[in-house]
């Protein structure tokens, strides 16, 4: 027996967190003089978002992406099975509904009739053969975790079972059939996300450079790809070949690539930009305070941590005692009061308060510098070494990220003794760093994919994707593995609260704090969505 899922599955998902604009149907009506009045009032009809992606997209694939500003792009230009509404849940997308087995664990997908921005149709072979591009050993996955909860799908990435084996069959044009390995109450919440678009697969073997330029890209979603400028600006247009175009009221969306923000704040009080700071940039520190006075920017919390990661394979952050001692020898509530001054909260767990309430104290004391101190000498003993070797904090371009980098390099030189060089480069580069482990210290943020605790501590399951510190350990991994197959929600809980233990105890990367989003929006720009966990969706979004 099959249960039908017809509109919107209630899930994990916290829909108050969303915010919902506010739509007008109110049109300019031209004054019947002459032609050129009327194409006056026409040009003024047409919607044109500006935005500031703040850096270069380092990637438009959907199963290479993990940054904020790559999946805002693919996002507004691709589509997958579901998509989340303003309301917060799931609902129908490329697929017009979806069948529950009564164990909970298969899934039947019909897709619905739509096309490629290239005029041909999306169909159930561009699911399988996307996902199982990810599963594919010999191709670079970053979030191939997310697609384990499919039958098969981590034995096929690790070489260990064939593909076919996987748990995703296109039975026909139009059916899709998922087998999950446990039932999973947020699996459709999942494949809403990006790692679970679908691809062209005549596209991607005849191009395989196909999402890098826009006159080759190929998407499904509510825009298309009409520009892109590279390190200037991308432009996206409304496509004329989504199925739910009547819902798309915007035109055109021109994201600029802008780095300093200073410059994107007054470009925005200008009116040259509709929005300006998170989730795409950062309003400066020095802009901000100000701003918040004046009651122009919106804050929002989210799901989301700041963090400085250890490559736990180089020398001196091999050590557990060692790492802990440059954790501990911060003071983080003088570093959100003092520097970034948006509202965030200290963070000394790595699990959002939204999903463990407790972590708001968190898991260790901040600015314990006495600790601190002990640990690093006996962390020195442990290695056999004196001193420490010369230490690097690798950081991505943007204001914040410097102002934050300097506190805490004369933080740890007060409390430590401790000198730490800064490298400054920008995203696409210290990301390519830090996949080939050419890092000490690196500058981190993890923002929620879904509400559970599931999808900040999986990260560190295994040594691959997203798990750029190397760190991994046998008794963390089997208290997640084990909550895949619970089925009570407080049992999973104190999984997780046991793991989170052990994470911070080994301390592979320090957190910093938890993530308040702050921004500034044109009035007249409407239904911009963002959700609890800071993403953004310009579908629904216009200018009035």
């Amino acid at each position: 027996m099959k249960k039908l899922f017809t509109g919107v599955l209630s899930t994990a998902m916290i829909a108050s967190l969303a915010i919902t604009g506010c739509s007008s149907n109110q049109e300019t009506t031209p004054s019947p003089n002459d032609g050129k009045t009327e194409e006056k009032a026409a040009e003024k009809k047409e919607s044109v978002i500006r935005m500031n992606i703040q850096t270069e997209p380092p990637s438009l694939h959907p199963g290479i992406a993990t940054d904020t500003q790559s999946i805002t792009v693919i996002r507004a230009t691709m589509e997958g099975l579901m998509r989340i509404g303003m309301d917060g849940k799931p609902h129908e997308a490329a697929a017009e509904k979806v069948e529950i087995s009564e164990d909970l664990k298969t899934y039947t997908f019909t897709i619905r009739d739509h096309k490629w921005s290239n005029g041909e149709a999306v169909t159930a072979h561009d699911f399988e053969y996307a996902w199982k591009w990810i599963l594919t050993p010999t191709n670079e996955a970053p979030y191939a975790n997310l697609l384990y909860l499919i039958e098969n799908a981590e034995a096929a990435k690790k070489g260990e079972a064939s593909l076919d084996d996987v748990g995703v069959k296109a039975l026909d044009e139009k059916t899709l059939q998922v087998t999950l390995n446990n039932p999973t109450p947020y699996f459709l919440e999942f494949t809403a996300f990006s790692v679970f678009y679908p691809m062209n697969k005549a596209v991607n073997e005849g191009n395989t450079n196909w999402h890098a330029e826009a006159n080759t890209h190929v998407g499904n979603g509510p825009y298309k790809l009409a520009e892109w400028a590279h390190g200037s600006e991308l432009v996206l247009k409304k496509s004329d070949t989504y199925w739910d175009a009547a819902s798309v009221k915007g035109d055109t969306v021109k994201l600029m690539v802008i780095e300093d923000q200073n410059t994107e704040v007054s470009m925005f009080e200008a009116g040259e930009l509709d929005w300006a700071g998170s989730p795409l940039s950062e309003i400066p520190p020095d802009a901000l305070v100000p701003l918040l006075q004046e009651g122009k920017v919106t804050s929002q919390p989210i799901a989301g941590t700041y963090l400085y990661r250890f490559n736990t394979t180089k020398e001196p952050f091999t050590n557990a005692k060692i790492r802990k001692a440059f954790s501990y020898a911060i003071d983080r509530q003088s570093l959100v009061e003092n520097v970034a001054q948006g509202g965030q909260m200290p963070a000394m767990a790595w699990v959002p308060p939204t999903m463990i309430p407790e972590n708001e104290k968190g898991l260790f004391q901040d600015n314990n510098v006495e600790e601190a101190k002990k640990l690093l000498e006996e962390g020195l003993k442990e290695l056999g070494k004196d001193s420490l070797p010369p230490i690097e904090l690798l950081y991505n371009t943007q204001e914040l990220n410097t102002k934050l980098a300097q506190a805490i390099q004369d933080q740890w030189r007060a409390n430590l003794g401790v000198e730490v060089t800064l490298v400054n480069k920008e995203r696409k580069v210290q990301l390519e760093e830090e996949k080939a482990g050419q890092y000490m210290m690196s500058r981190g943020a993890w923002l929620g994919d879904i509400n559970d605790p599931v999808n900040f501590l999986e990260l560190f399951v295994a040594v691959e994707g997203n798990n750029r510190t190397y760190w991994t350990n046998p008794e963390f991994t089997k208290l997640i593995n084990d909550t895949y197959a619970m089925n009570d929600n407080n049992a999973r809980m104190e999984n997780f609260k046991k793991a989170e233990k052990i994470l911070m105890d080994e301390m592979p990367f320090m957190p910093i704090y938890f993530y308040t989003y702050n921004y500034m929006k044109a009035d007249n720009l409407k239904d911009v969505y963002m959700d609890g966990l800071g993403s953004l969706d310009l579908k629904w979004a216009y200018m009035e």
